[in-house]
């Protein structure tokens, strides 16, 4: 390994060592220039390359050093000889362990500003940076465990530590990658899949740049081709990757497939990647919202999403509604786990299941509980009368814990979401008009129907933009034949033929089969559990349905027994999503069709 040295004098050296006579040194990181730009093994032996542009990068690199008490650094353009076939493949083969060794790896954008500049553009040009989209400079981010970025002036831009979010967003690289995790962790496609979208120079070095990223060795034949390249390239992969220490098959167990018609929601999709996949811990999330408002569906594309880059992670999901669907969730989990014990009825399954999952030998996992809104099965003791296996403690002690596992909960109760995740709670907003358009069209067995923009602007706000209402309304105007202008003129009826509409059954291969789908049925599930824990919050509720729904002072609301309990009343209806707090005027808003 052929190390530089910048003198007191401004001059440069190189020495070679190798072994373990290598001596700490600092690494530069950088996007080539221009051919001729760029100082090379000759320029520095004939002392030519001083007024090449890429000088300034080798004399930042080496004052850098220095700042950082190293004397020696490495550069690719100047401490390989490529002019020798050898000594470059060798280099190339070594690349991925020489910056994994460095001590400091300096990242050099060329094309982001200085920060101190007033009119600058340095972090807008930060993520646009072409760094991010070279080849080679996926090994170089992912290797070294002291990454600092600096812009074309030299100044600090952060390190991949203070900017890993960032970073994982830009690349897609998973967070536990960045933080130094072996690689042998992640899969074959997962690593694929952070080099998709990077460019080589020379066509070859597309699969040349991942030789570090699997570590393997083959040897270089540039003009075979990239698919050539690339082929070698898998072959020398499945070969490595046949042996035992091939991680499990992960595991899918999901009871719904994809959902065609799901629409939007790019934002929340992105928020929960960073909330789940971003941790040194079982991290821990929770998707609230009202009834209808599309949970679940969000939550199923997320898991779909996260099978496809994440091809290691398996994906594990139980139904939460009631102790009886949760108990044969754990059941299926175990079995298709291959849990040992899971057959014995007297074993609590549970408990086999979190034991399974918090082994490191599991590998990675997301674990999903659908509709947890049960407060009492969550955090209380759990209830007598339970079968043998079911466990006698609240579910929240049986929540399992690895640093390689996830955690999600779907739930119309915020105040349970905060239990259970405490502050990473996601509240999955009202769909947009747009969104919504687009989910009704996709709904419709005549999507030309929604040509007709007033009527359906005017339908979608009568339905307050609520995913359930909108497949509701789709499936009654599929199966009757009839306009959007005909279901419009149904919802604007007597109030009781509106609750008869909204209670009609219909058919969702995105729901479960024991479990009644119109949006009324949903609604009232979510009344009978607020009655049941608060009954001043029902009673709340009951008087809100009779007076207009917008702008309710809460002084207008009967008096509670205690101030405490009107504020947790209130509090309940607001954790269901039934209202939206005014703060500025005391005021509460009802959700229109709730009010109905």
């Amino acid at each position: 390994m052929r190390l530089l040295k910048l003198g007191d004098d401004g001059e440069l050296s190189l020495i070679e060592r190798s072994g373990d006579s290598v001596p700490e040194y600092a690494i530069l990181s950088h996007t080539w220039g221009p051919d001729g730009d760029e100082v090379t093994y000759d320029d520095l032996m004939t002392g030519a390359g001083k007024h090449k542009p890429g000088y300034d990068k080798i004399r930042f690199c080496g004052n850098q050093a220095r700042i950082d008490g190293l004397q020696f650094f490495w550069i690719d353009t100047c401490c390989i000889d490529k002019r020798n076939n050898t000594e470059l493949s060798a280099a190339i083969n070594s690349m991925f362990r020489w910056y994994r060794d460095a001590t400091r790896c300096y990242v050099y954008l060329s094309d982001v500003p200085d920060p101190r500049d007033p009119a600058s553009v340095a972090e807008s040009a930060f993520p646009n940076s072409r760094w991010f989209r070279r080849g080679w400079t996926l090994q170089e981010l992912v290797a070294p465990s002291s990454v600092q970025f600096f812009s074309r002036h030299s100044q600090c831009l952060g390190s991949k530590k203070s900017r890993e979010r960032q970073i994982h967003q830009i690349t897609g690289i998973a967070i536990e990658a960045l933080r130094g995790n072996a690689l042998s962790h992640f899969s074959r496609d997962e690593r694929l899949s952070w080099a998709a979208k990077r460019q080589t120079t020379v066509e070859e070095d597309a699969a040349y740049c991942l030789l570090g990223i699997f570590d393997i060795q083959m040897p270089l034949i540039y003009g075979e081709g990239r698919q050539k390249a690339l082929d070698r390239l898998q072959r020398k992969i499945r070969k490595s990757l046949g042996g035992p220490t091939v991680p499990n098959q992960a595991a899918w167990i999901v009871p719904f497939e994809r959902n065609p018609r799901f629409t939007g929601r790019k934002r929340e999709l992105a928020q929960l990647e960073g909330m789940l996949f971003a941790k040194d811990y079982t991290a821990k999330a929770a998707v609230v919202g009202l009834g209808g408002v599309g949970k679940t569906q969000l939550t199923l594309e997320f898991l779909f999403q996260t099978k496809d880059k994440h091809s290691d992670r398996s994906i594990i999901w139980i139904p939460a509604t009631n102790a009886e669907s949760l108990h044969q969730g754990y059941l299926d989990a175990a079995q298709q786990l291959g849990v040992p014990g899971w057959e014995d009825e007297k074993e609590d399954v549970k408990r086999l299941v979190q034991r399974h999952l918090g082994k490191e030998s599991t590998g990675r996992w997301l674990l999903v509980f659908d509709n947890a809104d049960d407060i009492d099965m969550w955090i209380a003791k759990a209830r007598s009368g339970l079968q043998a296996g079911q466990g006698s403690r609240p579910l929240i002690d049986y929540l399992p814990k690895s640093k390689q596992g996830a955690i999600l909960f779907t739930t119309r109760d915020r105040r349970l979401a905060v239990k259970l995740a405490q502050q990473n709670v996601m509240e999955v907003p009202e769909m947009g008009e747009d969104a919504a358009a687009q989910l009704l069209e996709k709904c419709l067995v005549d999507s030309r129907l929604v040509q007709s923009r007033q009527d359906t602007s005017a339908l979608l706000l009568q339905l307050t933009y609520l995913p359930l209402a909108i497949v509701q309304a789709a499936a009654y105007i599929n199966e009757n034949g009839i306009e959007i202008a005909d279901y419009l003129s149904l919802l604007l009826d007597q109030e009781e033929e509106v609750i008869h509409l909204l209670s009609e059954e219909f058919e969702d291969d995105g729901r479960y089969r024991n479990v009644k789908n119109p949006v009324a049925t949903t609604w009232l599930i979510s009344f009978e559990q607020v009655r049941q824990r608060d009954p001043l919050a029902a009673e709340y509720l009951s008087f809100m349905a009779c007076v207009e729904p917008k702008d309710i002072p809460q002084s207008l609301l009967p008096p509670g027994p205690t101030r405490k309990k009107e504020i947790e009343a209130i509090g309940t209806l607001s954790a269901y999503s039934f209202i939206t707090k005014r703060p500025i005027d005391m005021a509460l808003d009802l959700h229109r069709l709730v009010h109905l």
